[in-house]
């Protein structure tokens, strides 16, 4: 039998998700069943899948030992290879410049990038060391929950990721996220000249098997549609490149990338949306993509964490580490960036 006292990043949440979280390796069906056997008790009583859990409340498990986790110990976390720029970090959320090259966290079973890379690798890793090291996250009090990434970006993608330190920063981000109130301005350099502004639409078709996506210009069986906006910032005559500034109304899986690719504009870089031999001799044998500059709508306080100081604030990585600008002489960074000091107000 174990015992787990629930605390302030476990409240709020079923008692079949807390399950679910504080062990590992157990079959939902099994889950439900133990509950349905009266082997799971909230504060020595009956529990029911859907009730949900308070801070203070003891939730006994009279379960096999082999469905508990060994335990997340800080010394799990001992050494890690490199901590990414931090843009900015308070007491709920730690916003980082993910390099290219960086996987965000391992994949899914089956995802070809887990036998590229080990857990202490991935960006997930270093930033959950970091907390454990100052002493933020201390994994044998959490039963749940572990710091987490409200955002993703592809592993040869660099930019702007938003960790959660805690629960309720958590539930907020991700319902911001939901409601658009998250708005992340990516650069790119594209193959050919495009001017001004434009907002173009499309649809989107996810293959699962391939991890790729495909474009079309009317809507097919399984397609979604996306927005995507693109303002034009400078022009490379002799290379025949365009820096653009990109804002994703719709936000699907590898949509700048394949909507350009689409648009006869594929990114520098690109291998799996577009041809690159050519693009090798530049030095870019994945896309030049950049997740630069974040912004916040927080206006209103709610319980928990408050978030609300992160409202109208801008975020910027430095102009330095976004690499394909050196491609664009005629661009000037001060313009695009300030003085690289961020949270002023838009």
């Amino acid at each position: 039998m174990k015992t787990f006292t629930v605390n302030e990043n476990d409240a709020g949440q079923r008692l079949d998700k807390f399950l679910s979280k504080c062990t590992e390796g157990m079959p939902k069906s099994l889950l439900y069943k133990y509950i349905r056997k009266k082997r799971v008790k909230v504060n020595g009583g009956r529990a029911h899948e859907g009730d949900l859990l308070s801070p203070g409340d003891t939730v006994e498990l009279w379960i096999p030992d082999e469905f508990f986790r060994d335990g997340r110990g800080s010394a799990d976390y001992g050494k890690f290879k490199a901590l990414p720029d931090i843009v900015y970090e308070d007491e709920n959320i730690l916003l980082c410049d993910k390099r290219p090259g960086v996987l965000v966290h391992l994949g899914d079973e089956g995802d070809r990038n887990r036998a590229d890379a080990a857990e202490r690798e991935t960006l997930i890793y270093a930033l959950t060391a970091y907390l454990v090291q100052k002493g933020e996250y201390v994994p044998e009090n959490e039963a749940s929950f572990a710091p987490a990434l409200c955002n993703r970006i592809d592993r040869n993608t660099g930019g702007i990721v938003i960790l959660a330190k805690n629960a309720s920063a958590l539930r907020q981000m991700n319902e911001a996220i939901r409601e658009n109130r998250v708005d992340k301005r990516y650069l790119c350099a594209v193959h050919g000249r495009l001017t001004g502004e434009r907002t173009e639409s499309a649809w989107h078709r996810k293959d699962y098997s391939s991890n790729t996506v495909s474009i079309t210009a009317e809507k097919v069986p399984g397609a979604k549609e996306i927005v995507t906006a693109y303002r034009a910032l400078a022009y490379e005559k002799e290379r025949d490149l365009t820096l653009l500034e990109v804002s994703l109304v719709t936000g699907r899986t590898h949509q700048i990338r394949a909507h350009l690719a689409f648009l006869g504009h594929p990114l520098l870089g690109e291998g799996k949306y577009a041809k690159n031999a050519a693009d090798r001799k530049l030095g870019y044998s994945s896309q030049a993509l950049y997740s630069a500059a974040v912004s916040f709508r927080f206006p209103e306080a709610v319980p928990g964490a408050d978030l609300t100081g992160l409202n109208g604030r801008v975020f910027r990585v430095k102009s330095g580490n976004v690499p394909f600008l050196s491609l664009f002489p005629d661009f000037s960074p001060e313009e695009w960036f300030g003085s690289d000091v961020n949270g002023e107000k838009k």
